[in-house]
Formats: structure tokens, C-alpha cells, sequence
């Protein structure tokens, strides 16, 4: 179903440039990294060998993960005049006396430690809609009430 993940423009470049980086300079690397193993000799007790098949593994799950969601997601383009939140939007709140600032992304976007959160997490699903200066209460994941203003919204 197209709707399951939500990218923005940015989201969805990135995506491309993983994709591109794994299918041409990571796949050839392991590919030489697994050819070097077998010139050991026997496979079967070489841990060398071994270690280029997992990662060799992981890595072409990562290629059919993106794959998928690129050719399932919904790009969004975040309106360049509005008032309120929107996915692509980054919103500067005031949470029990803190300045944060958040960038609303879809869930394949999402990484909490540059500060971009799920249109679906609670906080982020709170903000959508919202104006400058309203007051916003929603439950965190641990039942915790989270509080916080909206300072600021860029787009």
C-alpha cells in the first residue's frame, strides 16, 4: 500500500544516494572481500569467508528494504506559505522550559539524534496541524504526559 511510508523530498534522496552507494561501490567491495576469502582455501572453517557472506547478506536486505519503500512511499512536499505543521516541517517547541527542535519526517526518515521525528510518534503526530503559540498536551510512549508551545515553525 503506497500510504505505509511517507518520505520527504530529502528523505527520499537520501534514500537513492544508500541505495546507488550499496548496488555499485559496496556490492563490488564484499564481492572482492568474498573472492580474497576463498583464495584462503577451504570455506567451510574460514572465518573471513564467513563474516563477507553476513555482510554480503545484510547488506542486499538493506538494497531490497529500500527498493521497497522507494517504490511504495508517498513523497511529500511541505507547503512553502503555511501557518501550521506539516510533514517536512521543523518546529521549535518549549518542553517544560526547554527549546527543541524538530524536523516531522515520515517513519523511514525518522533519527531521533538529528532531531527528526515520525509524523506518526507522539510527539510528532501532536504537532501536525498546529500553530505558532498553541499549547500542546499529548501521552508519550510510557504514559507520560508531554507538554510544550510551539515557538517557532519553519518550512
Amino acid at each position: 500500500m503506497a500510504s505505509d511510508y511517507i518520505l520527504t523530498q530529502e528523505g527520499r534522496t537520501k534514500l537513492e544516494e544508500e541505495l546507488h552507494y550499496l548496488e555499485t561501490e559496496k556490492r563490488a567491495e564484499i564481492g572482492e572481500r568474498i573472492k580474497v576469502a576463498r583464495e584462503f582455501g577451504d570455506i567451510s572453517e574460514n572465518s573471513e569467508y564467513d563474516d563477507a557472506k553476513n555482510e554480503q547478506g545484510m547488506m542486499e536486505a538493506r538494497i531490497a528494504e529500500i527498493t521497497r519503500i522507494l517504490s511504495e512511499a508517498t513523497v511529500v512536499t511541505t507547503p512553502k506559505r503555511s501557518s501550521k505543521v506539516n510533514i517536512g516541517s521543523r518546529v521549535t517547541v518549549d518542553m517544560g522550559g526547554k527549546e527543541r527542535v524538530f524536523t516531522i519526517v515520515g517513519g523511514a526518515e525518522s533519527d531521533s539524534s538529528q532531531g527528526k521525528i515520525s509524523n506518526e510518534s507522539p510527539v510528532g503526530a501532536a504537532l501536525l496541524g498546529h500553530k505558532k503559540g498553541d499549547h500542546i498536551e499529548t501521552q508519550g510512549p510510557t504514559g507520560r504526559t508531554i507538554s510544550m508551545s510551539i515557538l517557532k515553525i519553519e518550512h
